[in-house]
């Protein structure tokens, strides 16, 4: 499990790497494309260079900084536990200050800091979604009909759900009013993957816990995070910490179905903020993560749906298997509790390598550096393919949208499940 770290130096973690070479076999690039410049000792080398005097940021530097899939596969391995994945995303605030940002990624961005904007945009997708995309019921997904900017062809993408989760439901949802929660949602469960919120409703309204929806949630800004713009995740962050503060007294915790938010929150948001030098911001999103938790981390840790789901028995006949994502076991040590609730009402059949990261890898990785994603998910759908399991479930929707997409490459006709759908399943 991560540990927040102080001011990073690309020099001093440069100079404290001793070259071993533990990073360079679990390395996500590396793996589909073996070059030693792409490789975490690598990118510490040039970022020692860059600090040095003796590594220009051109276009080049941009290219081979943009190639690490921020999986921290490297960090968990390294016997100084430098943090590669960081100082990466600290230069890449250097390289969009210098180059700019894609226009595509700007509008995006931009829809992420006004919910009302990105609300107007998703239902004006629904509605003309079918005029540009064929639908795959099943799976949640849709497939372009012909060649779009950004889109290659034939590629699997999230569906649009005619009314997203935060405007589906009324703030207070009372369940019996001894306990209560809020709900942090995250916008690929949002606005794509709908099912998700409603699955935790559902096991709320069992466990007798009242759901508090914050209505003024925005992006945890991940996306922006990773991609250097740091204006947005300052935004966005601040934003949010401050509207948190305003019920944190009032819910016994912030749960997240979504381990690249909660990572984002739980951990992220106080390292920008050490590196950026607000430590006043710092010190208060500390101060929130007392109460802020995975879905499935604080349902096994803080109730008896464990107990309830095993009074149902084993009713499901259904072989699942579980896909670790990165910023669930890697950053924030949750691998054993998703299990510990399915294992109650499904087979598990573990796959050959669950903590091989997919290849999401962020926004750039999705569409600008799309090749590499679509290699570093091939791995996965075979293994996946392997087990005989008809569904795959992850607590990640970017490891969905990713993983998705691989078995629809693949033709493997597997279904991909939040743990909190196949949990509500259960329960009924």
């Amino acid at each position: 499990m991560r540990k927040t770290e102080d001011i990073f130096n690309f020099k001093e973690t440069s100079d404290e790497c001793i070259k071993c070479g533990k990073c360079i076999p679990v390395c996500t690039v590396h793996q589909i494309n073996p070059d030693e410049v792409t490789s975490p000792r690598g990118f510490i080398d040039l970022l020692g260079a860059y600090q040095d005097g003796n590594l220009e940021l051109d276009k080049n530097a941009k290219d081979i900084f943009e190639s690490c899939f921020l999986c921290t596969n490297c960090v968990e391995v390294c016997p100084n536990s430098l943090p590669t994945d960081m100082i990466i995303e600290e230069v890449r605030k250097d390289l969009a200050d210098k180059f700019g940002i894609a226009w595509f990624k700007k509008v995006f961005f931009t829809l992420l800091r006004h919910r009302w904007l990105m609300d107007v945009m998703m239902k004006l997708g629904y509605t003309f979604k079918t005029c540009g995309f064929k639908q795959d019921t099943k799976k949640g997904g849709m497939i372009p009909r012909f060649p779009m900017p950004i889109i290659k062809s034939g590629r699997f993408l999230p569906s649009l759900s005619k009314t997203s989760f935060l405007n589906k439901y009324p703030e207070d949802i009372s369940h019996g009013g001894k306990r209560r929660v809020a709900i942090f949602i995250g916008c690929l469960a949002n606005y794509n993957y709908t099912e998700i919120g409603d699955s935790l409703i559902d096991i709320l309204e069992e466990l007798g816990i009242d759901a508090f929806i914050p209505k003024e949630q925005l992006c945890c800004s991940a996306p922006a995070y990773f991609t250097g713009d740091f204006y947005t995740v300052e935004t966005l962050s601040k934003k949010n910490i401050e509207y948190f503060e305003s019920f944190i007294d009032d819910v016994e915790a912030i749960i997240i179905p979504e381990a690249t938010c909660s990572a984002m929150i739980k951990h992220d948001w106080e390292v920008f903020f050490t590196n950026q030098g607000l430590q006043d911001w710092a010190y208060r999103a500390n101060q929130l993560n007392k109460k802020i938790f995975m879905a499935t981390e604080w349902l096994e840790q803080n109730t008896d749906l464990k107990g309830k789901l095993a009074k149902k028995g084993k009713t499901i006949s259904e072989t699942i298997t579980y896909h670790d994502a990165c910023h669930a076991k890697k950053v924030q040590g949750i691998y054993k509790e998703p299990r510990e609730l399915l294992s109650q009402n499904y087979n598990i059949k573990e796959m050959s390598d669950s903590d091989r990261c997919c290849g999401f890898g962020g926004v750039t990785m999705q569409t600008e550096k799309y090749h590499l994603a679509e290699l570093a998910g091939m791995p996965k759908a075979k293994m996946i393919e392997e087990t005989g399991a008809k569904i795959v479930s992850a607590e990640c929707s970017a490891c969905r949208m990713q993983i998705g997409n691989s078995l629809h490459q693949a033709k493997v006709d597997v279904v991909f499940k939040n743990p909190v759908e196949l949990i509500a399943d259960a329960l009924k």
